[in-house]
């Protein structure tokens, strides 16, 4: 295809799908920057693979199919995120009050000494009640993944659902887990 047409195509596509896409991501992602800068990263990598653009979708559905892949990567990048942020966060706090007379509680240590606490019946009734707040979907997803360990794409084919909405609800989920066990622990 003439680089012409191609430049002239894709602005059409841009004009024609930007709003649907900001309105999808914002949807997914619930924050007006992080909307814009996945349409912005999508039209990119849609721009640099339009030469693999066969026409089998319409051009909707293949940038969508793009959008959804960066919507992914973003909550990825945002769980590794926190837990990087967490580690880090942990070895601040182990490592900057060196002062005697600050002591954690029993139950810091309890929950920073994750190895043995699944032994402890109180904290698995605890953790059951928590469990059990969740939503029925919310409740299946975090037990296939934590205690059968499933994989994402076993949960989603099981569950049909799409992989973003997986990591949304497990992002969501273990928040919501952690606030509670904190607060009952």
């Amino acid at each position: 295809m003439e680089n012409t047409n191609k430049h002239t195509l894709f602005e059409q596509w841009v004009k024609e799908y930007s709003d649907e896409l900001f309105s999808w991501a914002f949807h997914k992602t619930s924050l007006r920057e992080v909307a814009e800068d996945l349409v912005q990263e999508t039209f990119l990598s849609a721009f640099k693979a339009f030469e693999n653009f066969r026409g089998d979708s319409k051009p909707k559905t293949w940038l969508l199919s793009i959008l959804n892949n960066k919507i992914i990567d973003y909550y990825r990048k945002k769980v590794n995120q926190s837990d990087v942020l967490e580690k880090k966060l942990s070895h601040i706090a182990e490592n900057s009050f060196e002062d005697e007379a600050w002591q954690p509680t029993i139950h810091e240590f309890t929950w920073q000494d994750d190895d043995h606490i699944l032994d402890n019946p109180e904290f698995l009734k605890i953790l059951e009640s928590c469990l059990n707040s969740l939503s029925e979907k919310w409740r299946i997803i975090i037990t296939a993944k934590y205690l059968l360990e499933k994989t994402a794409e076993e949960i989603c084919q099981d569950l049909a659902i799409s992989m973003s909405n997986y990591w949304q609800i497990t992002h969501r989920a273990k928040l919501i887990l952690r606030e509670c066990i904190e607060k009952k622990w």
